[in-house]
Protein backbone atom coordinates (compact mmCIF):
# COMPACT_ATOMS: atom_id res chain seq x y z
CA UNK A 1 0.00 0.00 0.00
CA UNK A 2 1.42 3.39 -1.00
CA UNK A 3 0.96 6.26 1.40
CA UNK A 4 0.62 9.68 -0.18
CA UNK A 5 1.20 12.76 1.96
CA UNK A 6 -0.78 15.80 0.93
CA UNK A 7 -0.01 19.35 1.89
CA UNK A 8 -3.12 21.11 3.15
CA UNK A 9 -4.16 24.33 1.47
CA UNK A 10 -4.54 27.10 4.02
CA UNK A 11 -6.18 30.46 3.70
CA UNK A 12 -4.10 33.50 4.59
CA UNK A 13 -6.09 33.85 7.81
CA UNK A 14 -5.61 30.20 8.76
CA UNK A 15 -1.88 30.38 8.09
CA UNK A 16 -1.52 33.54 10.18
CA UNK A 17 -3.38 31.86 13.05
CA UNK A 18 -0.94 28.92 13.23
CA UNK A 19 1.22 28.91 16.30
CA UNK A 20 0.80 32.33 17.81
CA UNK A 21 -0.96 35.27 16.17
CA UNK A 22 1.78 37.58 17.49
CA UNK A 23 4.62 35.67 15.83
CA UNK A 24 6.58 37.76 13.32
CA UNK A 25 9.80 37.12 11.46
CA UNK A 26 12.70 39.46 10.77
CA UNK A 27 14.69 39.00 7.60
CA UNK A 28 17.36 40.94 5.75
CA UNK A 29 16.17 42.71 2.61
CA UNK A 30 18.04 44.83 0.09
CA UNK A 31 17.18 48.50 -0.16
CA UNK A 32 16.80 47.88 -3.91
CA UNK A 33 13.88 45.54 -3.17
CA UNK A 34 12.24 48.17 -0.96
CA UNK A 35 12.80 50.92 -3.54
CA UNK A 36 11.19 48.72 -6.21
CA UNK A 37 8.19 47.66 -4.12
CA UNK A 38 7.21 50.80 -2.19
CA UNK A 39 5.59 53.92 -3.67
CA UNK A 40 8.16 56.71 -3.93
CA UNK A 41 6.01 58.97 -1.75
CA UNK A 42 6.52 56.56 1.18
CA UNK A 43 10.31 56.66 0.98
CA UNK A 44 10.81 60.37 0.24
CA UNK A 45 13.46 61.84 2.49
CA UNK A 46 15.19 58.49 3.10
CA UNK A 47 18.71 58.21 1.70
CA UNK A 48 18.71 54.59 0.53
CA UNK A 49 21.65 52.99 -1.25
CA UNK A 50 20.28 50.12 -3.39
CA UNK A 51 23.13 47.89 -2.13
CA UNK A 52 22.26 48.60 1.51
CA UNK A 53 20.89 45.79 3.69
CA UNK A 54 17.77 46.63 5.68
CA UNK A 55 15.68 44.43 7.98
CA UNK A 56 12.00 43.78 7.40
CA UNK A 57 9.46 42.63 9.99
CA UNK A 58 6.78 40.34 8.50
CA UNK A 59 3.63 38.70 9.83
CA UNK A 60 3.43 34.92 9.58
CA UNK A 61 1.44 35.26 6.34
CA UNK A 62 4.27 37.26 4.77
CA UNK A 63 2.80 40.75 5.00
CA UNK A 64 5.59 43.26 5.58
CA UNK A 65 4.88 45.38 8.65
CA UNK A 66 8.02 47.50 8.89
CA UNK A 67 11.50 48.05 7.50
CA UNK A 68 14.34 49.20 9.73
CA UNK A 69 18.01 49.98 9.28
CA UNK A 70 19.44 47.20 11.43
CA UNK A 71 18.47 43.84 12.89
CA UNK A 72 18.55 45.00 16.52
CA UNK A 73 16.11 47.84 15.76
CA UNK A 74 13.78 45.48 13.89
CA UNK A 75 13.74 43.03 16.79
CA UNK A 76 13.24 45.86 19.32
CA UNK A 77 10.37 47.35 17.29
CA UNK A 78 8.62 43.98 17.19
CA UNK A 79 9.04 43.52 20.93
CA UNK A 80 7.85 47.08 21.60
CA UNK A 81 4.61 46.19 19.80
CA UNK A 82 4.19 43.02 21.88
CA UNK A 83 5.12 40.74 18.99
CA UNK A 84 7.30 37.63 19.18
CA UNK A 85 10.12 38.05 16.62
CA UNK A 86 12.18 35.25 15.09
CA UNK A 87 15.05 35.60 12.63
CA UNK A 88 14.99 34.22 9.11
CA UNK A 89 18.27 33.77 7.32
Amino acid sequence: MEVVMMTPVLTTEAFAALGAPNLVYVRPVSAAEIIASVPSTQIEGFDLNPDQTLYAVHRADGERLAVLGDRASAMAAALAHELAPVSVH
